[in-house]
């Protein structure tokens, strides 16, 4: 510094027409540099013209403030070609902090117990894989700063309480709706949306952070490696000298006494070389749905962050006048259904020329698209009602809460015929099914009520939690029980079944058949006993309905009646009242 100093001072100071005021020339030299290279001995170099000051001096005109680039960007951009920014990279908060022990152990645990145990079937196991890929995601939120919400808390308890069905349930198709169900709540725990944009993407699964997880998980993996070889040496020693030690004694034991055999037998699940590929798979698949769900609790994408703009407000007439005549066509409906179940009922089948089953089979199927259709015609005119003041509230809510409630009775007819069908033709799964979905959409009709009179923020989750609760309560009733219950019952009181659609069932409907006597009995159970026999499933693949149904048949096996069977298969009156040949109901 003092150096620099002392040779300023000694330069001559130069004058203004030399031209050499603290010029820098473009090749970085200062004017007077080429004498005193040649001094130096150095040959000099050419020199360049001075670049004049710019923006200075009483000709150059002052650039205004707006034509000026802001700072920090590139002049030599063209406009247009800036980089476009992803719609998950704009919803998504920064990289979470690197992957903890704590997430990384549950994240394996989920890893081997998926290879493990799901290989086999469904049951118990599920349950048993969620909890450790739970647990992970609730440390990646905690180290990420993220607190539990009681929005989070429900839909994670909804999500657990869900996959119970398949340690309850035999049948494929309720255990679908509640895996299903529980993915989605799982996915809106983890991501803690609460509008409609959020609620529907939300729920649509954890996709969006397989790679991110993936890629986060092995930065933390390769980090900690490199940072402690010592200790995951050590680990790894550890763990396998208790695995020797296990497998060792283990079989000791197992050969000493044969219980402790069988108990370690039933305990432990049954890995073969052969199947190793699919174990693998499994592996896999446990590991990246593990990580993408630790990765979306420490850093969810914002769904909420989508907002969709109302559409162009109508005036009044416009808008109130078609909903205003479609509330006066339920209204007639409504008028037709009480005249009918007050007295009008034989004389409308008279008319019509409808036996009491085709009258109700004829009118569910429209009455059911009738409320859905509704449901439609109500969010349309939610997204164009006119939004002026105090009278257009009014207005809307008149209109609209009329045609809800005009829908409930609408969906409370289309049950009541449901039930005069099931009366004739017995109980399938498709009746009860879409028995259960009217009833759903006449809840939704009485969230959309209360939400007209206390407010709609909480009309999304509150429909969410409606769905679920729905899909839990149609697994914990049994469907394939209750069919086979209430046809039971039907032939005590007609003596009519389908043996032939009832063999057809899961296991669930095991304990309502063994109440028939022989050998409809034996007739419906030949099937459920010669499966249950051939499957022996372990016990994390075993629901309870399969066990319960197992107990019954090794209790009280089903005999052989393979001649009176096919006569109860093929009599027309066997299968009188439900289907006959010249009134084939597809439904």
């Amino acid at each position: 510094m003092s150096d620099q100093s002392s040779d300023a001072s000694s330069r001559p100071e130069a004058s203004p027409e030399s031209g050499e005021d603290a010029v820098v020339t473009a090749s970085g030299a200062a004017p007077g540099s080429a004498g005193r290279a040649k001094a130096a001995g150095r040959p000099a170099r050419a020199s360049t013209p001075p670049v004049p000051p710019q923006n200075d001096g009483p000709d150059v005109p002052t650039v205004p403030s707006y034509l000026k680039a802001p700072p920090g960007t590139d002049v030599w951009q063209r406009p247009g070609r800036h980089q476009p920014v992803g719609l998950l990279t704009r919803l998504r908060p920064p990289a979470p902090p690197a992957i903890g022990p704590a997430t990384l152990g549950a994240v394996l645990a989920t890893a081997l117990l998926s290879a493990l145990l799901l290989g086999d079937g469904l049951g118990p196991n599920l349950l048993i894989v969620a909890v450790p890929a739970a647990l992970g995601a609730f440390f990646a939120a905690r180290s990420a700063g993220r607190r539990l919400r009681p929005w989070t808390a429900v839909w994670a308890v909804g999500g657990l309480a869900l996959l119970a069905i398949p340690a309850l349930r035999e049948a494929g198709w309720p255990v679908f709706l509640a895996v299903v169900s529980a993915l989605a709540l799982g996915s809106l725990a983890l991501h803690g949306s609460r509008s409609w944009p959020g609620v529907l993407l939300g729920s649509l699964g954890l996709f969006p952070s397989v790679a991110a997880g993936v890629r986060w998980g092995w930065r933390g993996v390769r980090d900690r490696a490199d940072d402690s070889r010592g200790r995951v040496r050590t680990v790894v020693r550890s763990t396998a000298v208790a695995v020797v030690l296990l497998v060792v004694f283990g079989a000791l034991f197992a050969s000493a006494d044969a219980a402790f055999a069988d108990l370690l037998g039933s305990l432990t699940p049954d890995v073969s070389v052969g199947d190793s590929p699919w174990r693998v798979f499994l592996f896999a698949l446990g590991l990246v749905g593990a990580l993408a769900a630790a990765y979306s609790a420490a850093a969810p994408v914002r769904w909420d962050g989508i907002t969709v703009r109302p559409g162009k407000a109508r005036n009044r007439a416009e808008w109130a006048l078609p909903l205003i005549v479609l509330n006066l066509l339920f209204a007639a409906f409504i008028a037709l259904q009480l005249v009918v179940l007050l007295g009008g009922y034989d004389k409308v089948l008279e008319e019509t020329g409808l036996l009491p089953a085709e009258y109700a089979r004829q009118g569910f199927w429209q009455l059911l698209w009738a409320t859905v259709l509704t449901l439609i015609v109500i969010a349309l005119a939610l997204r164009w009602a006119p939004r002026g003041g105090p009278r257009d509230r009014v207005l809307v809510r008149s209109v609209l809460g009329a045609l809800c409630v005009l829908t409930l009775v609408v969906v409370a007819s289309a049950l009541r015929r449901m039930d005069l069908y099931v009366d004739a033709f017995g109980l399938t799964r498709l009746r009860i099914s879409v028995a259960a979905v009217e009833l759903w959409l006449g809840v939704v009709l009485v969230l959309i009520l209360a939400a007209g009179v206390f407010g709609a923020r909480l009309l999304p989750r509150a429909i969410a939690v409606s769905a679920a609760v729905g899909v839990l309560a149609f697994g914990l009733i049994s469907p394939d029980g209750l069919i086979a219950q209430q046809n039971v019952e039907r032939y005590r009181s007609d003596r009519t079944i389908d043996i032939d659609y009832l063999k057809g069932l899961s296991a669930d409907a095991v304990p309502a058949l063994h109440e028939l006597p022989e050998p409809l009995r034996s007739c419906a159970l030949e099937n459920f006993q010669r499966e249950l026999t051939a499957l022996d499933a372990p016990w994390y693949a075993s629901s309870w309905g399969e066990v319960r149904a197992r107990d019954i048949l090794e209790k009280h096996p089903a005999q052989s009646h393979e001649v009176d069977c096919y006569r109860l298969g093929t009599k027309s009156d066997g299968r009188e009242g439900h289907e006959g040949e010249n009134s084939y109901d597809p439904y």
